[in-house]
């Protein structure tokens, strides 16, 4: 299974576009930092991670404020065939 879920902040976005066949697209960078217990031991986790919203939640998310907080679900998968990188697609967000 691939899916990741977690509460992140938009710190990045650019303007939608449109694919060749139409497709509108919003690429990102969503910020996240938490506390995790790792082996009994607090653990800070902070990253940020390229995402990408495609189809009818590109309005959506396109409109939410940056800088605001969200809970996203989504999966991962590489940026492009070649590429090592990974992107974070969002399938869904709520304000959290």
């Amino acid at each position: 299974m691939n899916e990741l879920k977690f509460t992140g902040l938009i710190t990045e976005r650019e303007v939608i576009r449109f694919t060749p066949a139409g497709l509108p697209i919003v690429n990102a960078v969503l910020q996240h930092s938490s506390q995790q217990i790792e082996a009994g031991i607090a653990r800070l986790t902070e990253f940020e991670i390229a995402a990408v919203a495609a189809g009818e939640i590109s309005g959506r998310f396109s409109s939410a404020p940056l800088g605001g907080a969200y809970e996203f679900s989504g999966f991962l998968a590489r940026k492009s065939r070649n590429s090592k990188s990974l992107v974070f697609h969002i399938i869904d967000f709520r304000a959290a």
